[in-house]
This record gives C-alpha cells, structure tokens and sequence, in this order.
C-alpha cells in the first residue's frame, strides 16, 4: 500500500508555524509512540477497528492554531457597503489582466446606473475613521459601515487617492472607544514571511485565510506609482479594502487587486505607502504630490555600459520638460539619478514614487552622474499637475442638487407638462425621479414618481429648495415630508438623515 503524502505535509507546515517569531501557539502533547517490530521501520498504527491507519506519532501532533491573533483583531474589520453612481474603479484599467478589482455586486437602475457592492474596511480610529480602497467608494450615493458585533452606521468619505486606491471613510454618528488595529511596518517584511488577510468576500463576512508574501514592490500597470505587496492569501471578491495582517496582528497592507483568471495572486498597498498618505488624506481630503517635470527610463547594464558609468542601478533622465522645476534646478537629458536625498534610486519608477511623496515647494539633493561624472544637483520641487481629474470629482459644496443624494434620491423640478401628463392637482414641488435601493430615501417608503409639497410643515416648489433642506439637516434628524401622487392624494413620510 503507497504512503499518503498528507502526513509529512501536516508535519512541515506545524514545524514552520512554530517556528515563526512572536507567535503564540498551543500544542497538544505528543501521543505515545506504537510498538514496532525491530526488523521494520516506522508503521502507521491500527485503529482500533483494525482497518483504518492512523498517522504515526510524530504527524499526530495537533497543529498550532491563529485562533488567538483572529480574534484581537476581527472586530476592527469591517463590511463596507456601498450603493455609488456610475462604475467606479480606476480609469483605464478593464483590461488589465494584472489588475481585476474585487469589489462584490453590481446592479443597475432604470434612469442612472447604481453600482451595489460589499467591500471591506478596517476601523484605525476609536471615534469611526477606516480605511478602505477608493475603488469601493469612489463616487458613493450612500455608504454603510456594518461591524462584527452587527451594529451598523451611516459612513461619509473624508478623503480619497484614486492613484494609489486607498480611501479613508469615517462613521457619520458620534462614537466612541470602537475597537482599532493599528498600521505595521510593510518595510520590514520579507518574502516568504507570514500574513493574514481577513474580509468579507462574497459577503462573507470576518472570512480569515493564510499565507505568505509572495513579492514586494510589485508593479502592475495601475498606476505610476505601483509598489504592491504580492500574497498567495486567498481573497476574493468582496475582500476590497480589507486588511493584510503580520503574525503581530499589525496591518502591512491593504488588499486591492488580483490576477484575472489567477489563483492566489492577490496584491495589497503597503501600509507605510499608506501612513505616508494620511496626513493629507485627513486634513485636505486629497493627495498633493510633489513633481520634477522629467520623462524617465530605468538605467540597464548595457545602457550604463554605453554610458560609461560605474553604477548599473538608477533612472535616466530623457526629457526635461521646459519650465519644469528640473529644468530650473539645472538637470539635463541623459543624467543618471542614482539618489535622492541620499536615499538610493535603483529604478525610474523608484524615483517616481519618492518624489511623489516629498512636499511641494521643498528642496532635495539629487545625485546624478553626468557625462560619467558623479555630483548633486538642488531641486525646488514643483506640484504634480491633476492630469487624472482628481479635483474636478470633489464634491462641490454649492451643488444642491448633489447634495440631496445624501440620502438616496434624485430630484427634479415639476414642470408643466409633467404634471398634466402624471395627473398631479399641484405646479410645484420636488418631483422623485430615482431612489437608490436600501438608501435612508427607500426606507421612507419614498418612491419615484412622488412629488415632495412640503418639508418639516413648509412648502417645498423646487428640487434645489428641497435639496437645501436636505443638505442642512443635522445628522440622525427626521425630516417630515409631505409628498402627493396623481390624482391628489397627499400622505406622510418620516425621512432619517444620516
């Protein structure tokens, strides 16, 4: 009879658990070891039944258990539902087989597509803040945060970066002491280390699975500033936004894309990309980055070679743009940067991602070879121009209009021929034209086709006045709207803002 290959497999995945470090673990003592013959190597022992093999002694040790991390760490791990115009994600990125985003659901409604789904989240503030991918809020209508306990809250998005996918989103409701888990070093991870990634894919929620750092620095053609952590951690759709934990129960990335048609190939932002950003995130709701103005290759062995240098890592300069801040700082085609600041630039794309996260208007030191020759060259950094249109999709305070969309419902003003044709007795009001599904709109039992006559007792006569009110109204107060059908007929509705 061959020997099931299962056992010693049991055996290498217990020895590399135990051996990880700062893990915690509980194991079950070893069973006694069975009676064999002296002229015969180790046996599986007989069951007791005497036709099922039992492993032997060694592959019957229990296997230690992530039991104690999951659970410290769980309920900061949030649901993130989302009812959100248009389709959302990056620009540009359908077909990218290196970048299927997996972000549950997806329906459309009648008037204007509305795109449903659950991402996850994951709560680093006791007073509601989470972060999440900005492909899962990214033009929301409504935003909901369910937590492990059940308890759910209405979410707004205080700040978003659709280059790197991350968002922030905080709990709309005063909360307090709401469990957290805090961001680690992702620099400090290694290929081949341990991680955890925990979300709700398919809407399953507080779904936990294990794996390793496949790779670091991955780029993936999503942005120009790809640095993506690499898993074989199985995530799936639903799994946007959740947290990738090391075996400290600190979160080191941001789980965000997968291969299409791949099977564990997933990718997550790294944590200390993320703490770079949040600053901004927080205060200014956007990200500023700092720019040179260059256009940019990778230096090769053979480039450098031709070129004559004695260094065979950096990024080459081929173009200056006119005006740039490169060009005022004195860089030229062809110099080789291999530092800034004194931080080494092995690649074009390295030096990308370093500038970016500099400050506009600051000064560095680069260090380029020229002509063979090594020196510094001062910079005064400029600011990235918005060449994604990032700032023209900020909400506008004095749209009022759009602000009505706070609660799920479109509005439009009634006109004459719509009222004679709909049979309404009224010529002004806030007609309904479309309400999002589970919105705090479609929970008031408002319905399309509705003409709102009143707010709180006062007359409403257009979409704009009604949007005013709505967009005024505190959070967790009740509106009373008076709204009439065809034909006359008035009735009530109590409509919660979030």
């Amino acid at each position: 009879m061959n020997r099931s290959p299962v056992a010693p497999r049991r055996a290498l995945v217990a020895a590399l658990l135990l051996a990880l470090p700062g893990a915690s673990f509980a194991q079950a003592p070893a069973a006694p070891k069975p009676a064999q013959p002296a002229s015969q190597g180790a046996q599986p022992a007989p069951a007791p039944d005497g036709n099922v093999l039992q492993p032997a002694t060694r592959e019957a040790q229990a296997l230690p258990s992530l039991a104690p991390l999951v659970e410290s760490v769980k309920t900061a791990v949030v649901n993130v539902d989302v009812q959100a115009r248009g389709g959302g994600g990056m620009e540009g990125m359908e077909g990218n087989p290196f970048f299927d985003r997996f972000f549950g659901g997806g329906r459309g409604g009648p008037r204007e597509p509305i795109r449903q789904g659950a991402g996850s989240g994951f709560i680093i503030d006791p007073k509601g803040i989470i972060l999440t991918n900005n492909h899962v809020v990214e033009d929301a209508v409504s935003i909901t945060i369910r937590l492990d306990d059940g308890r759910t809250f209405a979410g707004d998005v205080v700040g978003r970066d659709p280059l790197t996918d991350v968002a922030l989103v905080k709990v709309k409701e005063k909360v307090e002491n709401l469990p957290t888990v805090k961001l680690g070093d992702s620099d400090a991870l290694r290929v081949g280390d341990w991680v955890v990634a925990i979300g709700n894919p398919f809407g399953l929620a507080s779904s936990v699975s294990l794996g390793i750092v496949s790779a670091r620095a991955r780029e993936i053609g999503a942005s120009a500033y790809d640095e993506f952590l690499q898993t074989d951690a199985a995530i799936n759709p639903g799994n946007s936004g959740g947290p990738l934990f090391n075996m400290k129960g600190e979160v080191v990335g941001i789980n965000t894309a997968i291969v299409g048609g791949g099977t564990g190939i997933g990718f997550a932002v790294p944590s200390n990309l993320v703490k770079a950003l949040l600053p901004q995130l927080e205060k200014e709701g956007a990200v500023t980055r700092a720019w040179l103005g260059v256009g940019i290759q990778d230096l090769t062995r053979d480039l450098a070679g031709a070129l004559k240098l004695p260094v065979t890592e950096g990024a080459i300069i081929t173009q200056v743009n006119p005006g740039s801040p490169a060009a005022k700082g004195g860089l030229k085609a062809d110099d080789v940067v291999t530092a800034i600041d004194g931080r080494p630039v092995t690649s074009s794309s390295e030096l990308t991602r370093t500038v970016a996260l500099k400050r506009p208007g600051s000064t560095s030191t680069l260090t380029v070879f020229r002509e063979g020759k090594k020196q510094d060259v001062k910079v005064t950094l400029g600011t990235r121009p918005d060449l994604e249109g990032v700032a023209s999709k900020r909400p506008s305070a004095t749209d009022e209009q759009e602000s009505s969309r706070r609660v799920g419902v479109s509005l439009q003003n009634l006109d004459a021929r719509t009222a004679q044709q709909a049979g309404f007795t009224e010529r002004q009001g806030a007609l309904i034209t479309d309400v999002v599904p589970g919105s705090p709109a479609d929970r008031a039992q408002l319905e399309p086709g509705m003409l709102v006559v009143e707010a709180n007792r006062k007359p409403v006569n257009s979409a704009d006045e009604l949007a005013r009110v709505i967009r005024s109204a505190k959070s967790g107060t009740t509106l009373l709207l008076r709204v009439a059908g065809p034909g006359g007929n008035r009735n009530l509705r109590a409509l919660r803002v979030p």
